[in-house]
């Protein structure tokens, strides 16, 4: 069983909270969506693995069993070319979970009229094996998002 971690601070939406039909209907896989705070920070790994996969604003990391996580840092902010986003971490290198992986700032996500809700997704997973889902409340980063065997 793998437990994976919220990437951010903020209040969790669920995937219906998230303004994009793709991510929204777990086309891309189930998982959960958190409103980060509107402050400068650092989103983590939510696994410890491999960071398979790191482009400014979106990572995978690949853990032991081969569950691959998807943290998206807000939504359609591939259209910002990497403004405001910092990567920190190596593609290929091995990260514990909770590790900072990107730095970036919501609220200047926002203020260029792109959503920063951070969606955490189990890729190619069904949706069946993932238990205690967040939905809703405030979550604080590391807090655990899900759960999936």
């Amino acid at each position: 069983m793998t437990r994976v971690l919220a990437p951010v601070a903020g209040r969790v939406v669920g995937l219906a909270g998230v303004p994009d039909p793709v991510l929204a209907e777990a086309m891309v896989g189930p998982g959960t969506a958190v409103d980060p705070i509107r402050a400068p920070g650092r989103a983590a790994a939510p696994v410890t693995g491999t960071l398979l996969k790191l482009h400014p604003h979106a990572y995978v990391v690949l853990d032991a069993e081969g569950h691959a996580v998807l943290v998206h840092l807000g939504v359609d902010t591939v259209r910002l070319g990497g403004t405001g986003f910092e990567p920190l971490v190596p593609e290929g290198a091995h990260i514990e979970a909770g590790r900072p992986v990107v730095g970036w700032n919501p609220a200047a996500v926002e203020a260029a009229g792109r959503s920063p809700v951070c969606v955490v997704v189990a890729l190619d997973a069904h949706p069946d094996a993932l238990s205690r889902v967040a939905e809703s409340g405030e979550v604080e980063q590391g807090a655990e998002l899900f759960t999936w065997t």
